[in-house]
């Protein structure tokens, strides 16, 4: 069948407050043109962001009834490293409230000023925390990456050249550690193979240098290597997953992804020095190593929603569902990264607002135009979320899409939507920043329009 249908029944519904243009241009005012302070009820479809807003199963449910709240011991802790050692292989891991929680921990510990962090791309919080310690954190993503309209199969891969000149001009006792997105947020949600991974685990053994993933859209990762990659057809998605894990060394997930829960992060660490000192910072910030800031409950939803992530249907739904908007989209003529990534897809604001330079942010104002149109929030990942000190390769507006939340329909709607806009697209008027602060300004930035 053509048709990929929704793998579930839906069970219980939320409404939908459905606004008009009048009511939305009135909320842009009051929220300074910034999406992330309108309210979550002012919003007609939201695609802010894709974590943490997974409509949960009725098994999650469940065990959202069973989990033990003991603060020490707890069951629910035991049946989540279960579930983490059969699908990931790790050992030594710590829950806690989300992935950021997991990356100011690990960039503690091992960041500093002098030291370097490279990474394919650095997500937003990943680059906070890492600069927090006042590390470097240096992007290399292969040159297809910044080319929206190329077709790579694997336009996420980090640059393996690039990073062997890097450890050579500034020396492997500098970095200590390499990371590895999966899949590549910042350039569109796009996967990394795995022969890219093993050759960048090559790299890592031969200057003894740990490497670690951003892993919160693991099992995303693991469908793209499944069907795109050679050898891997017959492969199931846990088994993928197992081996993308076993190249290495720890990992930073943030669970209100591919873990299908509301909140919760892992930090996986497989050397046991560097765990014992991460348990320490753990229960000075978090809590206790068996809760890591998290309720009982939320273990066990997020055990669960470790299981059905990898189930086959599910993730054949999901890619599915991403590459259907992007086909839409695309017949409108309009530009986004292509192929059409796992989680989201990007628009090309450069070309969508041609007409407004990238200092009066053309991506910002494409979001708003989109809430202002129909109520749909989506988020500018460009030169605003780049901050005032780096110049993006792209000026992009991503639509998220949550798991299990939205029905055809309303992509159907979505597609429309931004058909609209771009058809009246001249009228998009660029913004000009009116109070930000020093760092991720984009959560609380203040706009003007011009």
């Amino acid at each position: 069948m053509k048709t990929i249908i929704e793998p579930f029944r839906i069970k219980s519904v939320e409404p939908i407050r459905m606004t008009t243009a009048a009511d939305r241009d009135a909320i842009l005012q009051r929220a300074d043109f910034n999406l992330f302070l309108v309210h979550g009820q002012d919003v007609i479809i939201d695609l802010l962001t894709d974590s943490g807003v997974t409509a949960m199963s009725s098994e999650q449910w469940a065990g959202v009834m069973r989990g033990d709240e003991s603060y020490a011991g707890s069951e629910s802790f035991y049946r989540l490293k279960g579930v983490i050692t059969d699908l990931m292989g790790f050992e030594h891991f710590m829950p806690t409230h989300q992935g950021r929680a997991s990356e100011r921990i690990l960039f503690d510990l091992i960041g500093g000023r002098n030291k370097v962090i490279p990474n394919n791309a650095h997500f937003d919080t990943t680059r906070a925390n890492v600069e927090h310690t006042g590390a470097e954190a240096v992007n290399l993503a292969i040159p297809e990456a910044s080319r929206p309209r190329e077709r790579h199969p694997f336009k996420g891969n980090m640059n393996v050249a690039a990073l062997e000149a890097l450890i050579a001009k500034v020396g492997p006792e500098r970095i200590p550690l390499v990371m590895v997105t999966i899949t590549n947020n910042t350039s569109g949600g796009q996967p990394v193979s795995m022969e890219n991974l093993r050759a960048v685990r090559a790299v890592c053994d031969r200057f003894r240098i740990p490497l670690f993933l951003d892993a919160c859209r693991f099992a995303e990762n693991a469908w793209f290597v499944r069907t795109r990659e050679p050898g891997y057809a017959d492969r199931s998605p846990r088994e993928i997953v197992r081996e993308m894990f076993s190249l290495a060394d720890g990992a930073t997930i943030s669970a209100k992804k591919d873990g299908l829960v509301n909140i919760g992060g892992l930090l996986l660490i497989r050397d046991p020095d560097l765990f014992k000192r991460a348990s320490n910072l753990l229960i000075l910030t978090e809590g206790f190593v068996t809760y890591g800031g998290l309720a009982g409950r939320d273990l066990e939803a997020m055990a669960q929603g470790l299981i059905e992530v990898v189930e086959e249907d599910y993730l054949g739904y999901r890619i599915r569902s991403t590459e259907y908007l992007g086909e839409k989209l695309l017949s409108a003529g309009i530009s986004i990264i292509e192929p059409p990534g796992g989680h989201a897809i990007y628009i090309d604001a450069a070309h969508f607002a041609s007409h407004i330079p990238a200092e009066h942010f053309p991506g910002q104002a494409v979001v708003c135009g989109l809430y202002r149109a129909a109520g749909i929030r989506s988020c500018e990942i460009g030169s605003v979320m780049a901050g005032p000190h780096m110049r993006p390769s792209m000026e992009l507006v991503r639509l998220a899409l949550p798991r299990r939340m939205y029905t055809q329909s309303h992509f159907d709607y979505v597609a429309e939507a931004c058909a609209e806009v771009y058809a009246q697209r001249k009228e998009l008027r660029g913004m000009r920043i009116i109070e930000a602060p020093p760092v991720l300004r984009h959560f609380t930035a203040r706009f003007a329009e011009i």
